[in-house]
């Protein structure tokens, strides 16, 4: 399992965290999905079939993309 954590500029409350969950665990092979709007990160627990390219695209698709 990877865990990987991404850093969104544009969270801004505890709504957004839950859309990104929300979403995140929609991707198959997305274990867990934790979020914190006062460091704006997003902590994924992921194995294949996700990958980390599948990840940012999904963030991407939501308009929170992480930072490069």
């Amino acid at each position: 399992m990877t865990t990987k954590t991404y850093v969104i500029p544009n969270i801004n409350c505890m709504h957004c965290v839950h859309t990104i969950k929300m979403e995140l665990e929609e991707v198959k092979g997305v274990k867990e999905v934790k979020g914190d709007a006062s460091t704006k990160k997003v902590e994924v627990d992921f194995e294949p079939p996700a990958t980390d390219e599948l990840i940012v695209e999904t963030l991407k698709g939501i308009n929170y993309p992480p930072q490069e």
